[in-house]
């Protein structure tokens, strides 16, 4: 059914919510003065304009967000006017969130929008590697190696290849230093992409929709914290970066501010950024021509680059002499004009990179913004969607709407009306959402990754920074006998609270299953129920659930029928599974059947108000372990710190657990509990806690037992860490099957109720621990030995001290990681530190 209506007055114009659909290799994060269809102030188009007569290109290239120069990117973006983009070989998937629980993949899916939300404040583009952040590492060597270094290689040079750089700033050295294995491998990987992208030889599999790129030079930027030296033994180039937008009057340094404050998993959230001061960046060569005044030295950064662009450039240059930012409407027809010779010009990536910034120019200029709005955000695949179409346009120009089109379903919405300034056009249609549809889940997370890449199907889908819209719309105008095409894509209202006022369309299970808990314990041989847990997100859901258990293990009954009518009703399945004799650690999977259809995704969201709501439908899993768990005690306390599941792995064990805060850390709030565990990072993230420490040593004087996790050294918001003298540091053991010696084989810890041997230390995952004291009170006894290869052992990682009547623990390993991850031997080392006095 189409219904069309036109409304009269003086409407609001609907704001676009493009998010860069075009048929492109990658998808390019656009600035957001750039989006098509937003009423772009006249100042606003005078810089586009000038933008598209300026062809240079930087591309930026670091490990993790947080990493990129947000000045540079800004000075070059806002104030040189040139294509910059930021390439992240990883997301931050394998660092700490100082925010919330989430790690891991999810982590990575809040830093990938951390970065988009980063990059529409300083202009830049923003592309990724398949690259896994797996945590610390010292040697850009074991970085290179856990990472597929020829893939990572073969996406940085597929990222050169479809972005087009003429130079290549690296944020780090290639030389290792004190930094991160990550940082330099960035480098390293940068330099040897710059060397094969213009070489037909390398990955010739890219040359069947990209041709070859050599950029001119690469360098590293010497400026700010990412110092290092060149190879070629050229002196530095420096440049002075400073300036203000032409449009909002705000300083780089300030809009780089902004941009770096995004980083809020990080705790950038208060970061002020340089201000309006000026700031000397360096340039050191790696490799390519060198340069003695700009970056560009050398480098046609006009149209005349381009076969048959050198008209255009001179028809740009004549738009922009006769700009009137009162009156943008009186530049169509040059801008007309201009599209009509960039028509000829052959497909190539730069080139169709400033057709699309064109087409958003002359939609500024017309003041043609359109919209597509869902009843609903969340379809499931085969449904009907209920869209509102909106078009209007400013200018008297003559402007006609010919059609919508769904290029996923082969449809359109023929409209075939001429629209009248400052009227909204709007039409409702209900197209069909394919039934073959995915369901929604970040590209780079649909396969199970290795240890440090992720699997990727669809090479195109290599370097973007999220999905392409589940069912992208493309609007078609005639202006001037052209035709403009305007890629949207459907959005919906907002959560409250959240960042954007849209959410995208996303494709959703009738059902989602999943499991009560991350991480299951078994004895062995034992039995246990395990819940499963069916929501409704379609009425009058019927089918059947089962569990998928490896060999050794059994599940009783083979599945189970469920029927839920309303909306959001869900339903709890027990099935009693039984563990092999053996101490062994298992998957298993949960999945339903619904109409003849299976479905096997759970339902993940990720609430931060500085974030879009983000869905993640990821595969029913469950860490099934069977071990021997002996434990003492009965009640603990956990206080949380910046975010981590330890709580919920503690009542796994067998724990009950009150979750405490700052106030409840006194003798008498305290009494009866048989250990209290603070969470990591609890005292870099807590303000509660300073007044409540005398309080809680208090307790553990008294016969208590208080286990600390890791803290950083800088930031400790408490004027003791322990009752005796402690010295965090920033050591740590990266390699997480660095051999362990054990210093003290007498000690409860290691023998009561579990005897703990080399064996509890295999399979941990991505490191040992990080932060450990590196000076401690004669009162404390250190447990255990470890380091990485070449280097000294490290004895800080777990510390024990009698108190009084009671234990004191501070521990750097990294249980928040191993307990989740389901390693048997940490829980019982875990366990016997909350069995001690017991």
């Amino acid at each position: 059914m189409i219904l069309s209506k036109r409304s009269q007055g003086s409407l609001a114009p609907a704001r676009a919510f493009g998010r860069g659909i075009a048929a492109v290799v990658l998808a390019l994060t656009l600035p957001a003065s750039g989006r098509a269809g937003e009423p772009a102030r006249g100042a606003e188009i005078l810089r586009d304009l000038k933008s598209f007569r300026e062809l240079g290109t930087v591309l930026h290239v670091a490990a993790h967000p947080d990493d990129e120069n947000t000045l540079l990117i800004t000075y070059l973006s806002r104030g040189r006017l040139c294509r910059v983009g930021y390439l992240s070989l990883t997301r931050g998937d394998g660092g700490q969130n100082v925010l919330g629980p989430e790690f891991g993949a999810a982590l990575g899916v809040a830093r990938t929008q951390e970065l988009l939300a980063a990059r529409r404040l300083d202009g830049g583009r923003q592309f990724f590697s398949r690259a896994l952040d797996f945590g610390f590492s010292k040697d850009y060597r074991e970085t290179l190696n856990v990472w597929d270094h020829q893939q990572v290689l073969a996406d940085t040079v597929r990222v050169i290849r479809s972005f087009r750089p003429d130079v290549i700033v690296t944020r780090f050295s290639t030389q290792p230093g004190g930094t991160h294995g990550h940082h330099t491998a960035s480098a390293v990987v940068a330099l040897e992409a710059f060397k094969l992208a213009g070489d037909p030889k390398a990955f010739p599999e890219q040359l069947k929709e990209l041709t070859p790129w050599q950029p001119k030079r690469i360098f590293v930027n010497g400026g700010g914290f990412g110092g290092g030296a060149g190879r070629t033994g050229a002196p530095p180039l420096k440049i002075q970066i400073d300036g203000t937008d032409t449009v909002s009057g705000e300083s780089f340094g300030a809009i780089a501010g902004r941009s770096r404050s995004m980083h809020k998993t990080q705790g950038f959230g208060n970061f002020g950024g340089g201000g309006g001061g000026t700031r000397i960046e360096s340039f050191q060569l790696l490799g390519g021509e060198p340069a003695t005044k700009d970056i560009f030295d050398g480098v046609d950064t006009t149209w005349g680059r381009i076969a048959g662009g050198a008209e255009i450039g001179r028809l740009a240059d004549e738009a922009i002499s006769h700009f009137n930012p009162q009156d943008p409407a009186a530049s169509v027809p040059a801008i007309l004009g201009i599209r009509g010779h960039l028509a000829k010009l052959p497909a190539e990536p730069l080139v169709d990179d400033k057709r699309r910034q064109l087409d958003r120019l002359l939609a500024d200029c017309l003041g043609l913004s359109v919209e597509t709005v869902a009843a609903q955000a969340e379809l499931v695949a085969g449904e009907k969607l209920s869209l509102t179409h909106t078009a209007t346009v400013r200018a008297t120009v003559p402007v006609r709407w010919k059609e919508t089109r769904y290029p996923v379903g082969h449809a359109k919405l023929s409209v075939g009306l001429a629209l009248r300034p400052n009227e909204t056009v709007t039409k409702i249609a209900t197209p069909t959402l394919p039934a073959a549809t995915p369901l929604t889940q970040p590209y780079w997370l649909r396969e199970e990754p290795t240890a440090g890449m992720f699997r990727v199907a669809d090479g195109s889908l290599i370097g973007r920074p999220e999905n392409p819209p589940a069912f992208p719309v493309e609007y078609v105008f005639e202006v001037g006998g052209q035709s403009l095409v305007i890629p949207d894509e459907p959005v919906a209202a907002a959560v409250a609270g959240q960042a954007e006022r849209r959410r995208r369309l996303e494709v959703i299970a009738p059902v989602s299953v999943s499991f009560g808990s991350e991480v299951q314990l078994f004895a062995p041989g034992a039995s246990r129920d395990v819940t499963v847990e069916v929501a409704a997100l379609r009425a009058d859901s019927a089918g059947s659930v089962e569990l998928d258990v490896p060999s050794g293990w059994h599940v009783s009954p083979a599945r189970q029928s469920f029927r839920l009518v309303k909306v959001n009703e869900k339903a709890k399945f027990a099935f009693a599974v039984t563990a092999p004799p053996q101490s062994t650690v298992a998957t298993l999977s949960a999945r339903v059947e619904v109409k003849g259809a299976r479905y096997d995704t759970g339902r993940v969201e990720i609430r931060y108000a500085h974030l879009p709501l983000l869905l993640l439908q990821p595969k029913a899993r469950l860490r099934a372990v069977s071990l021997e768990l002996a434990i003492r005690g009965h009640e603990v306390g956990y206080l949380p710190g910046a975010g981590d599941s330890v709580a919920e792995s503690l009542e796994q064990m067998g724990y009950k657990v009150t979750r405490l805060t700052g106030l409840d850390l006194t003798p008498e709030r305290l009494h009866g509990l048989d250990a209290v565990v603070i969470g990591i990072r609890a005292l870099n993230t807590r303000t509660d806690l300073a007044p409540q420490m005398p309080a809680l040593f208090r307790y553990v004087e008294g016969g208590g037992n208080v286990i600390v996790q890791y803290n950083r050294p800088e930031g400790i918001k408490v004027s003791r860490i322990a009752p005796y003298d402690l010295r965090l540091s920033q050591e740590r053991v990266c390699e997480e099957l660095a051999p362990v010696t054990i210093l003290a084989p007498e000690h409860p810890s290691l023998n009561s109720p579990n005897k703990i041997t080399a064996a509890d230390f295999d399979g941990w995952v991505q490191e040992r621990g990080s932060y450990f004291p590196t000076q401690w009170d004669e009162h404390f006894t250190p447990i255990l030995a470890c380091s990485d290869t070449g280097e000294a052992p490290k004895s800080g990682g777990l510390l024990v001290a009698r108190y009084g009547r009671g234990y004191f623990v501070y521990s750097g390993l990294a249980w928040f990681r191993q307990l989740p991850a389901g390693v048997p031997g940490a829980y019982r080392l875990f366990a016997n530190l909350l069995a001690l006095g017991k």
